[in-house]
């Protein structure tokens, strides 16, 4: 079955799908999200459904086909004989878990403010991210008279019941890198970025909805949400990692995770020098290095600015992994994460965020159209112009 032959009317159709489906620029790429799809379009009953959600609706489909193919790339199958949760995983060694998927509201359902406030934007994707857990929290133990609950089904029970959640509730959220995640899940405000408490990051509780509630942040520092047992999170599994994958002609902007121990460097000192470095490599090739130095490591960032034809990233690059220390079911300690994956944990007894993310880590990623205009704006934010 084909994803890109329409199955509604024109006006029916999403606009990322309309201009996929038509534009001959992305002829490279509806292969790659194709691929993704094996095996899911199999599913019996379900394949028709899902087509028509994924041209008029576009997001929740493509976050479901991205992690289809992501559970390939992480040596598991999945059992489409089984219609819910969204995937029944079962991973090396026969470990099995479910993964209920989920994505935050579509730009286009809500009218976007001409003008744009960084701590509006903030409160308002923080909690977009914790209603969309807490609704597959409520499928799980089935409130509000849900017929058959996740957790009355056989496959269910006694397995880690994971969230997967990506953000699409603004035309900026995936901008976001895991600053609003963080703030959900362990209650953390994004570090601060300059001064003396540079690097500082304050305790959040709760966010007040327009109507005045109270929504709670922090749920994997209590057992509020036991029954979730992770969160799977990315803004880099869209639409946009196929068409880095085909390297058709764009502009790319990354960003990724640097760290090293200080005892470990060698020759590559200099790419390690403390401070900020501008590099400029033959053709459209830009880095900016950021480093900051630590007790016993070197951490910081690079900065990339490329061609699409220089930029490499796998499927699993920017996939994070959450793990709840309240889960009623923990996600096995020894599970075989491939590399590029970054894991976070919640030490209780210090009340710390751990993190795990090993050195190049996908962190952000952005594609731009190869136009002069795109490549001045980029140059000149980042300081080479």
């Amino acid at each position: 079955m084909d994803l890109f032959v329409p199955q509604l009317p024109e006006k029916n159709l999403h606009p990322s799908f309309r201009i996929i489906s038509s534009d001959p620029a992305y002829a490279k790429v509806k292969p790659i999200i194709q691929n993704w799809a094996a095996g899911l379009l199999d599913r019996r009953g379900e394949s028709k459904k899902f087509l028509k959600e994924f041209q008029s609706t576009f997001n929740s489909s493509m976050w479901e086909l991205y992690l289809n193919k992501a559970f390939l790339e992480m040596g598991c199958s999945v059992d489409f004989t089984k219609s819910s949760p969204d995937f029944f995983v079962q991973g090396p060694k026969n470990y099995e878990f479910n993964v209920e998927a989920v994505v935050s509201d579509d730009p286009r359902r809500e009218k976007q403010k001409e003008s744009f406030n960084h701590a509006e934007f903030r409160t308002r994707g923080a909690l977009k991210l914790a209603g969309k857990i807490r609704d597959k929290l409520q499928l799980y133990r089935g409130v509000n008279g849900k017929k058959y609950p996740y957790s009355s089904m056989s496959h269910v029970r006694d397995r880690p019941f994971v969230v997967a959640v990506a953000p699409f509730d603004n035309e900026l959220s995936l901008t976001q890198n895991n600053e609003l995640i963080n703030m959900v899940l362990f209650g953390l405000a994004p570090p601060v970025l300059e001064g003396p408490e540079r690097g500082r990051q304050d305790k959040m509780t709760s966010f007040l909805k327009p109507s005045g509630a109270q929504v709670e942040m922090g749920i994997f520092t209590n057992d509020s949400h036991k029954e979730i047992s992770a969160v799977f999170f990315s803004t880099t599994g869209t639409f946009g990692k196929a068409v880095a994958e085909s390297q058709i002609d764009r502009l790319v902007r990354s960003t990724r995770y640097r760290v090293i121990d200080k005892d470990k460097i060698g020759l590559d000192a200099r790419e390690w020098k403390i401070g900020i470095q501008r590099i400029r490599f033959s053709g459209l090739d830009y880095l900016l290095r950021q480093r900051e130095e630590g007790t016993d490591q070197i951490g910081g960032a690079d900065i990339h600015i490329q061609h699409s034809s220089l930029h490499r990233e796998s499927h699993l690059d920017g996939l994070q992994i959450y793990f709840n220390p309240y889960a009623e079911v923990p996600f096995d300690q020894n599970f075989p994460w491939p590399t590029e994956i970054a894991l976070n944990y919640f030490d209780i007894k210090t009340a710390t965020h751990i993190q795990a993310h090993p050195d190049g880590a996908l962190v952000s990623r952005q594609i731009y159209a190869p136009e002069p205009a795109s490549l001045f704006t980029l140059l000149r934010g980042y300081g080479f112009l």
